[in-house]
């Protein structure tokens, strides 16, 4: 399929539908007339399969309590399979309507009040709120940040576990929003810190299928022939692979037995272990039949991300574009071209546009927005347009 074909048949209209992104712009932003380019939510129909999967079902009619199909489990580890050479065992699984809830329930039942959690800023902004809402002691990391890239600063990693004794490492991985998809090697040198100071890891594996250019995405159990997976707990789900954010289903996978009997203990003392029906369906038909879908979808962002990059770089090179290696999330720093006080009226009053704001993920990082390219091409055109008229470019 190629870019055409799939921007032809998959572009939708999202406002008017309910739709967050598009629809609850004036509680978040005050204003309602703006262009939405927040959010990991996409403009893209997901693919057939998955609709007439979902079709198939609802014409059924009935929709009480279910279990899973037979066959999801070899459907998911077919695909871990295919794209990572990963093999998903059965026990591992456990499933949570969403990535965030399911870290929010493994904080609570392998760490206790008070204990120290680790993150690496910046970072998606519920992993802040995740240790703090919880009762645990949150401490950041800040990830380098030179010439449009994020890199790990190992030595401050192993300094902030040793000085806060900390429990718990929340990775992103690929992180979001700083677009890299981390290598082998710099995984394995943050495992291996955890490992030797008794730290557990929850890996927040959600973009993992949008690797882009070649780079590979490494799956923390394969890290070192799976040398880690006793330490590792891997949360993931298809929602922003196929665009099913609203279908409330993701899986939480735990190979070490003890830990699986916490998580287990604490999600039947609160009876949250169930996922939607119609979610269970549409994870099936994706990981199935969804490859080519998936394959198209990638090269959509990536001529995306081309077109954003080279065009500010043409006209206003003062505004970096950062790197992106995975997710459709890039960061774009403009503490050059815009008083950094001043951002949410920029982008809101001048520019017409709602975006994720940097200071979100982390402090420092007040100059800096986060704009989802996961659209249509023309409304990403109008939104690199609106950047440049604004700065008079």
């Amino acid at each position: 399929m190629t870019n055409q074909e799939f921007l032809s048949k998959h572009i939708v209209e999202r406002k008017g539908t309910n739709c967050m992104k598009w629809d609850d712009l004036t509680s978040l932003y005050g204003k309602e007339d703006l262009l939405p380019m927040w959010i990991a939510d996409t403009e893209f129909s997901t693919c057939d399969a998955i609709v007439n999967a979902l079709h198939t079902r609802v014409s059924h009619g009935a929709f009480g309590y279910s279990v899973l199909p037979k066959d999801y489990i070899s459907a998911f580890s077919g695909w871990m399979d295919r794209h990572y050479g990963l093999t998903i065992e059965k026990e591992w699984l456990r499933l949570s309507a969403g990535c965030v809830g399911a870290i929010a329930l493994l904080v609570n039942a392998i760490t206790e009040p008070g204990d120290a959690c680790v993150i690496m800023t910046p970072v998606y902004y519920p992993f802040h709120n995740v240790v703090k809402e919880n009762g645990r002691k949150l401490v950041t990391c800040e990830l380098i940040y030179e010439d449009g890239t994020f890199h790990i600063d190992y030595e401050a990693f192993e300094k902030a576990i040793v000085e806060n004794d900390a429990k718990l490492f929340i990775q992103c991985s690929p992180h979001n929003p700083v677009g890299r998809v981390w290598t082998e090697d710099e995984l394995k040198k943050v495992l291996s810190i955890c490992r030797k100071h008794g730290v557990l890891v929850i890996s927040d594996e959600i973009h993992q299928d949008i690797a882009l250019w070649g780079n590979r995405f490494i799956p923390a159990f394969s890290v070192a022939e799976g040398a880690y997976r006793d330490i590792v707990i891997v949360v993931t789900s298809v929602s922003k692979t196929f665009n099913l954010p609203g279908l409330m289903h993701s899986h939480v996978l735990i190979p070490n037995a003890e830990l699986r009997a916490k998580y287990d203990a604490l999600t039947q003392r609160l009876h949250c272990f169930n996922t939607n029906v119609l979610g269970q369906v549409a994870a099936r038909a994706g990981y199935l039949y969804g490859d080519e879908w998936h394959k198209a979808f990638i090269s959509v962002i990536e001529s995306n991300y081309n077109y954003m990059k080279d065009t500010i770089a043409a006209r206003a090179p003062e505004i970096t574009v950062c790197k992106l290696e995975g997710t459709f999330l890039p960061l774009l720093d403009l503490s050059k071209v815009v008083d950094p006080k001043r951002m949410h009226s920029f982008m809101v009053d001048q520019c017409g546009m709602a975006v994720d704001y940097g200071e979100q993920f982390g402090a420092g990082y007040e100059g800096f927005i986060r704009l989802n390219i996961a659209t249509d091409p023309k409304i990403l055109a109008d939104a690199v347009e609106r950047i440049l008229k604004a700065i008079g470019k």
